[in-house]
């Protein structure tokens, strides 16, 4: 089988819409339709489960679809060895951040990486940056910026960029939380706070909070909201809904920053490091290696 009718494959399992795959590869639904039934025939096996609206794949056409993604990858593998050898690079590297992210640290990243290796595409998906290494994981993209987690995944490399602070924040517009942020002694236990679901930075938001209220493992947050993502949750605090904690730089760049008062506390909160993850197996590719060492 073909390099072409993998990608044709791996493009279907991915949407599991039979036009839309047709288009994008500029062929007939009756075309498409006959390349599956070769595939099926050459694995011996039925990969989908169609009807005339919906497709999906079976447990063989799963397992199919990661083979259809392994020979992708080490074609190009092997396209960008030729045109590394012979002074250019091409293909496709896929990346993965935060919307903060995009604007405050990928600009430079790519600055000199499309200085140098103009013809290569990029692809960028923004989301939750508490989902990157997840994303990495599941090979959805080949690079992501993370927040270095405390104990990195045995699959997967880091690479760091800097050191991010992070702040307890608070609203400055006249509400509620503000009155009991205006009062001599604070009653951090019964203030709404506004929590991210997951990562890092809601770790150290426990952290701090234990801290906070002696240790005492029987008081428990008053948890307005939790969102998925730090930009969410400095709206959140700007709106009035609550107290919440997130790196400095989503703040700085927030569009409501000027909503937004930094809290002081007794306990200080560790920084944390920001850097690229992607998989250990992966990062010899030439791809990978040329925007890494463009990093350095």
């Amino acid at each position: 089988m073909d390099i072409k009718s993998l990608k044709v494959f791996a493009h279907l399992a991915e949407h599991l819409h039979f036009s839309q795959t047709a288009s994008a590869f500029h062929m007939s639904p009756s075309t498409l339709s006959r390349l599956i039934q070769r595939l099926e025939t050459e694995v011996e096996s039925q990969l989908l489960f169609r009807d005339n609206r919906t497709a999906s794949l079976t447990p063989a056409g799963e397992v199919f679809h990661q083979y259809c993604k392994e020979q992708i990858l080490e074609w190009q593998n092997l396209q960008a060895r030729i045109q590394q050898q012979q002074g250019q690079l091409r293909g496709k590297l896929s990346l993965y951040c935060s919307v903060t992210a995009a604007y405050s640290h990928l600009p430079a990243m790519l600055d000199k990486f499309r200085e140098k290796y103009p013809q290569v595409e990029i692809s960028l998906e923004t989301g939750n940056a508490a989902d990157a290494f997840q994303k990495v994981q599941n090979k959805d993209v080949d690079l992501a910026i993370a927040a270095k987690e405390e104990s990195l995944p045995a699959s997967c490399f880091f690479h760091t960029l800097a050191s991010i602070p992070v702040a307890i924040i608070g609203p400055t517009i006249n509400c509620h939380v503000s009155q009991l942020l205006d009062q001599a002694e604070i009653d951090w236990q019964n203030l709404p706070v506004i929590l991210a679901d997951h990562g890092p930075v809601r770790s150290r938001f426990d952290t701090w909070f234990r801290q906070q209220t002696g240790d005492d493992l029987t008081i428990k947050p008053n948890i307005y909201a939790r969102v998925s993502g730090h930009e969410a949750l400095v709206s959140m605090v700007a709106l009035g809904c609550g107290i919440g904690i997130a790196p400095q730089v989503v703040i700085d760049n927030s569009p409501v920053k000027d909503r937004i008062r930094t809290l002081s506390t007794d306990h200080p909160i560790s920084q944390f490091t920001l850097g690229v993850c992607g998989l250990n197996n992966r990062v010899e590719q030439p791809l990978l290696q040329a925007f890494l060492s463009c990093q350095d």
